[in-house]
Formats: structure tokens, sequence, C-alpha cells
């Protein structure tokens, strides 16, 4: 009986609960199992239920230590264990028999605090693999195949943690989840979970309001058996206070889904958003329109229009999604490039424009979304991944994800660019991937996200500065950051891991150090400013002495990276000038975040794993510091 819960026998064996019911008609069905969790004691690892050769469910003590893909330890008991609940689904498919099973979980510590029992919903679409508690999606993740269903079934559960276990096909979705609650702490923010994080961010300012669009990530990569499977979430903000969290823009539907950066951008009046389709990574090229679309451009030097119902191979390469109202997307259904990435944006002539990323390089023009592009300079940008075109005033600038910067007069040709980062005049701090967008009021703003443990993290939101050369700074944008207590003089010892220190450097000359540190054997970080050289930068702190200065990105050093790395051509250090860092500490990092201002012109940050900082520490060299105070962050949400 389908949307029915369909036991034949209910018995007990050995102390187990017996469920026996019929296979779903079709292998691709659609079903869920319930159950009440009962949140007894247990140790070690305990099967709760198994339906054989499809599903395992099992509560288990996990290391504290392990951070490893689902970042379980973000959420410990009050004794320290991290006991989780975890699912794993068994799979089959003829194109990757190796993707054989898929494990989704949660830390218990994460579910409602003293509560003896959850309501416990896995759900499986075809498209998803989710795990529900009390209505609320904890983890999941994006299948390949389907699982191999015989004629009977048999359930067994323990009933010693399991009440009220129930199978359906094809199943129904638990009640829809309530509207998350605006976000008033955007800097350093994550999605809920203790395995969610922010992805590539594109953005854009529309009728008043800034929209970010960023790929929500799980596993730092490794969701649908590490290709990723990311897609785009979607924020928006009228005053950068309090943002709302808008339904997915562009959710994936099929199994072959995996979606790469874009752009978003207004065309015939309509929000759109650009993406690519990533289908390589499941299919072989030669199953995808990849080989159609390539053989098309190169007999017509433009490329065709592929609407995904009406050609063969499955659907690869830059597409988009369109609104009406600037919150429900609709997928256009159209792959228009064979590039993966693909960056379209409206120039400040009005020409449909793209920049082409993974697979394809170059700057390409059209007169219709649809198809029809030709290429108009083969070798800029350098291929690289997800370029960023805007108009500043006078200047025109492409970013790239994460090391080049150019820049031109507006109006020169394309062929004009000057590669800033060669030079060393680039803005880059840690950020990847950043979009920078014009709000008004001649304010720019760049989104990015910092790296943690992989691919994936916070967001990162930093308000720029132009100079008139040309010249780009960036610094703390005031309506982002972090509140704080009253600020006192600062000691060695802190009162709190989260906090901002705050100095001011009179008679700017020498160098001088901040060492982060924390009791025990955790590597300290020093942050450093050699004001001579207009130099600055993070370093792991070598007791006695100032640490080796890290490389800047023209040395080939990687801020991306946010470890030890070096910024140069300081702005702002001739005259007396302030500092500025922030020490943020979460749980779901597993570390801090240093995140530092200078002279309200330039910003970097650095991540420490395990850093949990007590301790501050000043070493200095033909400079004095003035001011020197500290304040604890507040408490947000």
């Amino acid at each position: 009986m389908l949307g029915a819960t369909i036991p034949i026998v209910r018995g007990q064996e050995k102390g187990a609960t017996l469920v026996e019911f019929d296979g779903p008609p079709e292998r691709a069905a659609a079903f869920t199992v319930a159950f009440t969790l009962n949140r007894n004691q247990f140790q070690g690892e305990r099967r709760i239920l198994e339906i054989p050769n499809i599903l395992d469910v099992r509560l288990r003590q996990h290391n504290p230590r392990d951070l490893r893909r689902q970042n379980y330890p973000a959420f410990k008991m009050p004794d320290g264990t991290v006991p989780v609940l975890e699912a794993t689904l068994s799979l089959s498919s003829a194109e990757h028999p190796d993707w054989s099973s898929m494990t989704i979980g949660v830390p218990l510590a994460l579910l409602t605090p003293g509560a003896a029992s959850c309501k416990v919903v896995l759900r499986f679409t075809g498209v998803r693999w989710s795990l529900y508690v009390n209505g609320r999606v904890t983890d999941n993740d994006f299948p390949f195949g389907y699982p191999e269903w015989p004629e009977k079934n048999l359930m067994r559960s323990d009933p010693a943690f399991v009440k009220d276990a129930s199978v359906r096909f094809p199943g129904t979705p638990p009640d829809p989840e309530p509207a998350p609650a605006p976000i008033r702490q955007i800097q350093y923010w994550t999605p809920f979970g203790h395995n969610t994080w922010v992805g590539d961010v594109v953005s854009i300012f529309h009728e008043g309001r800034y929209h970010v669009f960023y790929l929500f990530d799980r596993r730092h990569h490794q969701s649908k058996f590490g290709k990723g499977a990311h897609y785009f979430e979607h924020l928006s903000t009228s005053d950068f206070r309090t943002w709302t969290q808008h339904e997915a823009a562009t959710p994936l539907e099929e199994q072959w889904e995996c979606i790469g950066t874009g752009t978003p951008f207004v065309y015939e009046g309509r929000l759109c958003l650009s993406y690519g389709l990533h289908t390589g990574r499941i299919y072989p090229d030669g199953v995808t329109t990849w080989p159609a679309q390539h053989a098309y451009l190169e007999r017509h030097g433009k490329t065709g229009s592929f609407a995904r119902r009406s050609v063969e191979g499955v659907p690869a390469g830059a597409t988009w999604a369109v609104t009406e109202d600037g919150v429900h997307f609709r997928k256009s259904g159209i792959t228009f490039h064979p590039c993966q990435n693909p960056s379209v944006y409206i120039d400040p002539r009005g020409k449909l424009k793209m920049l082409a990323n993974a697979g394809a390089k170059g700057m390409w023009e059209s007169e219709t979304m649809e198809g029809g592009w030709r290429c108009t300079n083969p070798e800029f940008p350098p291929g690289g991944d997800c370029t960023f075109f805007f108009r500043w005033g006078r200047f025109d600038y492409i970013i790239g994800g994460f090391t080049g910067l150019w820049r031109k007069a507006a109006g020169a040709q394309d062929s004009e660019y000057e590669d800033l980062a060669a030079k060393g005049l680039d803005f880059y701090d840690g950020s990847n991937v950043p979009a920078i967008t014009g709000i008004g009021s001649g304010r720019f703003v760049m989104a990015a996200w910092i790296p943690i443990g992989g691919w994936g993290g916070p967001l990162l939101i930093r308000e720029l500065v132009q100079f008139e050369d040309g010249r780009i700074g960036s610094k703390w944008m005031p309506e982002v950051m972090p509140s704080t207590g009253l600020a006192r003089p600062a000691a060695e010892k802190v009162t709190s891991p989260s906090f901002l220190l705050s100095f001011d450097v009179p008679r700017p000359a020498g160098r001088l150090a901040v060492t982060f540190s924390a009791e025990g054997a955790t590597p300290a970080c020093e942050f450093q400013i050699e004001i001579n050289r207009k130099r600055a930068g993070f370093a792991q702190a070598v007791p006695g002495r100032f640490a080796p200065s890290g490389k800047t990105l023209r040395e080939g050093g990687a801020p991306h990276q946010v470890g030890d790395y070096a910024i140069e051509n300081l702005i702002g250090i001739d005259a007396p000038f302030s500092v500025r860092l922030i020490v943020k500490e979460a749980g779901k990092l597993g570390g801090s975040l240093i995140d530092a201002e200078i002279a309200g012109y330039r910003t970097l940050i650095t991540y420490r794993p395990d850093l949990l900082v007590n301790r501050i520490s000043f070493r200095t060299e033909g400079v004095e510091l003035a001011n020197v105070q500290i304040a604890d962050l507040d408490s947000q949400p």
C-alpha cells in the first residue's frame, strides 16, 4: 500500500523487535524509515536498527579529537564524549559499483539537551539521503544508485533504543521545517549543523537588497562520494545587520547534478544566476552533452543552445536560473557553453559577457543567454577558477578565485589589463573566491569564504577602499562585525577565547609581533608588522625571537590557505596608525580565526586549528605601542 506502513509480522526475537514487509514496487522508489530514539546510555558501538543489505542504523562513541569529514566533535557532551547516531544506506549502480554505501549522522549533543527521546526520520528520495531529528534536517548526502530491495524484507530494531519503527513507500517527508530565523551576526557565519559550511560565494546588489549566493557544503567537498554535489543557497539583506535565509536558488534535482560557481546578473530586467554543471565528475564526458557542444562551437565559431529534453547526453557545462520576485528561482534547462564555472555579467556598456572558467578560458560575448557565445579574447583571463569582473569609478577590475588581480582604465581595450598581483598590489587577505559588489553611495563590498580543514568554511565580508590611482585596500565593514563588551587595558592572560585586541602605533618605525598562545603543546600564532618594509603576516611563533616571515602572493605564498603568509605594500602606515585584531573561537571550527585590520586599509585573516587562545604577548623592536586594549566578543546565536 503506497504511502503507508507495510508491516506483515511484528514480533520479538532475541530482544529485537521485528517488522516484516514487502519491498517497493520499483527499484527507484523513495522511502522513509521513522522511529522514536530513546536516548539511553551506551558504550562503544551499538546497532539499533537494521534492514539487511539495505540499512544499518547505529549509535557509537566517536573519537573526540577526530574532526575529519563529519566534524562530530563540534558538539560534545558535558563530559567531553561524542556519541553519534549514524545511518548507512547500501546502494548499487552499474556506473559506479564501488559507490556502495553512504553514511549520514549527527552528534547527539546537537539535539535538544536533556530530552529523553527524539523523533528520527530517514528519508531517501533518489536525489537526497537525509536525516531529520524532531523535524529538522541534521545531515544529508546525495546518492548515486539505488538500494537493491528483495521482495520480502525484515527490519530488526533494539527496543532499548528504538520505539515505533516504521517503513513507508514511497514515503512522506516530515512536516516542512519552519522558516529559518533571521541571521543577526553574519561575519564568520556558517549554516546550522555540525558539518555545514559556506563554499564559493557570489553576490549582487539589486533593487536595494544585497544578495549572497553560496555553494552549500557538507564534509568539505566530500559529499556524493567525494564529488562535492554542491548547490546554491541564498541570503539577502537591506541593511547588512539582519539577513534573511531564502529557499535554495538551485537545488539538486537529479543524481547526476554537481553544481559549480557562477555569477548573479540582471538580464532583460530579471535577476539571474549563472552556474556550471560539473557532470563529468559523475559520468564520462562522452555520455554528456560536452562533445556535442564542442563540435557545434568548432563548426560555427559560436556556442549552441542545448535544451535538456531535446538533445542526447546528460547535461554538462554552463546554464542559468532566473527569478521574477528575487527569491524563487527557476532553472532554464538550457546549457549554453562548455565551461563549467561561467562568470556571466553585463558590462558597463550593456553587453552580455562571460569570463570562462573550469573547462574553458577567455572572454566571451553574446546577444542572448541561450547560445551564440563568441570568444573575443581567447587568452585572457588565463584560465584559473571563478574570475569576477567589476567596475569601480575610472577602473575595471577582474579578480580570480585565489591568486589573480587585473586592472585597466574604464573604457580601455581588454588587452590593456595589467597584472597587479605580479606587482604585489593585490588585496588578497585569506579570502577564497571573492565576489565584489557595489552597494550604493560609493561603497563596495567583498564576500568570500575561509577554509576550515578543507574546502568550505565560514563566510567573510569586507568593505573595500579605493585610492585615486585605482589601488584597492580592505577594511572591516562596521555593519557586519561582532559586537563587544567594554574595553579594558590588555593583560597577558585573557578571560575569553573570543575577543577584540586593539592598539595604536604613534611613531611608525621598526617592527612588532603579537603572539596568541594556549597552554599545552599547541603551536602559538604570531601576527607581525614590519613597518619599514610595509609588510605584515602570520607565522608560527618562535620562542625568544621574531618568527620567520611568511611569503606573500607575489613571492609564491598562498594567502587563500589562511596559514602562514604575508601581505606587502601596506597602506597608511607612514603616519600614526591603529591595529585591530579579532580572535574568534567556536567549537565547530576546531580552533580559532585571527582577523586583523591595519590602519583601516588592509586586512588579513588566519585559521589556527586546535588553538584556544588564553594568553597574548607583545614583542617590539624600534616601536612603541599605545592604548593597548581588549574587549570580549558578545555571545551571538
